[in-house]
């Protein structure tokens, strides 16, 4: 909307109350009394406002609007340390001219809304925008951030621990828990196959090859039942979780049908099936039973020694010393490894054969009740 204009009048150019024909600065050009003394800063009595004024009284130019053909006045510049110093910028005096030129105006003081907002938030955080690094100080900068030769070394010598710590766990669990299973599958294994050749009738020979087994081992109080096989070697017979008969060199003993003799048997004590985990629990008079194919030898606990050296053959001698035996006659002897988890030393059980009971009588009272 175009703002009100007053008229033209070729004729009266110097009439009374108009603004044609004679200069801003003579007082009839608006009537007598149109403004006070200017210098001093006074109103005029239409409402002009001072700053329709120069500092020096004299009266300023109005500005056109090109966007809405609207007037306003300029403001008055301000001289700084002046009294209006502490005033408000120029830039949040209320603008005249209608609303384009508020919007205008508001365009330039602010810009873009995004770019007002961005200025916003950095004049509220208090931070100024930082300058782009320069490539040397970007590479020294990420040389400060790389970790130095200490770090790197202890983070190595960590990962070594953690790496030799899951090893050992893992080791560990293989040999308490892995082993046990395996072996005692292996074990039980073999006494099935050797009761079902018993069943049907298989003849065992006289002589037995290393790692064959050739009879059951029964220890009631202990709910140990693991087949018996020639030889003492780890890898066939003790660590597939059977018990092994010495049969050969200076170790050499007695087989249960002998007349005479001592029996001697070795088993692990952990580890493996650990069959003789818990003889060191047997008491004098416990049962212990040996099955063959023909036969069951019933052998009652005599004596322990509980710790003695691995090089102590005596213990399988036909009457063993340390086991209280003073005469010759059939014996039993149990060996395994002491303590729990060594082979530091060795555990020796005794025992004495007190009855040799036929497979076709049936099974011992021992084994029954």
């Amino acid at each position: 909307m175009t703002a009100l204009r007053p008229e033209r009048d070729s004729g009266a150019a110097g009439d009374r109350g108009s603004s044609y024909g004679q200069p801003y600065g003579d007082s009839g050009a608006f009537g007598d009394g149109w403004y006070e003394d200017l210098s001093s800063g006074g109103f005029s009595s239409e409402g002009l406002s001072s700053g329709d004024f120069s500092s020096e009284g004299a009266y300023r130019p109005v500005v056109e609007d090109d966007e809405t053909v609207a007037l306003r006045v300029p403001e008055p510049p301000r001289e700084r340390g002046g009294p209006d110093s502490s005033a408000a910028p120029a830039s949040d005096v209320p603008v005249g001219g209608g609303r384009a030129a508020r919007r205008k105006a508001a365009k330039r003081r602010h810009g873009r809304r995004g770019a007002f907002r961005g200025s916003s938030a950095t004049s509220e955080s208090g931070e100024e925008p930082k300058a782009p690094l320069s490539r040397v100080e970007a590479r020294r900068q990420a040389r400060a951030r790389k970790p130095g030769a200490a770090v790197i070394a202890s983070r190595a010598i960590g990962e070594v621990f953690i790496t030799s710590g899951v090893l050992m766990l893992l080791f560990v669990t293989y040999q308490l828990w892995w082993t046990n299973v395996r072996a005692q599958a292996q074990a039980d294994k073999e006494a099935s196959s050797l009761q079902e050749d018993w069943a049907n009738g298989k003849r065992s020979p006289g002589v037995f090859e290393p790692g064959q087994g050739f009879a059951l081992l029964h220890i009631p109080k202990l709910d140990v039942v693991v087949p018996i096989a020639e030889g003492i070697d780890d890898e066939k017979v003790l660590d597939r979780g059977m018990v092994g008969h010495y049969a050969e060199g200076a170790l050499k003993t007695a087989m249960p049908d002998a007349k005479a003799g001592n029996f001697g048997l070795a088993g692990h004590r952990n580890t493996h099936g650990e069959p003789f985990r818990y003889i060191n629990k047997l008491s004098a008079g416990d049962p212990i039973v040996v099955e063959t194919q023909d036969k069951y030898f019933v052998y009652k606990m005599a004596s322990i020694l509980p710790v003695t050296s691995p090089s102590n053959i005596s213990v399988l001698d036909p009457v063993p010393k340390q086991s209280g035996f003073k005469e010759s006659g059939r014996y039993i002897t149990l060996t395994t490894c002491t303590p729990e988890f060594t082979s530091k030393y060795r555990m020796i059980v005794w025992g004495k054969m007190v009855e040799e009971r036929p497979r076709s009588k049936g099974k011992p009272d021992a084994l029954v009740s």
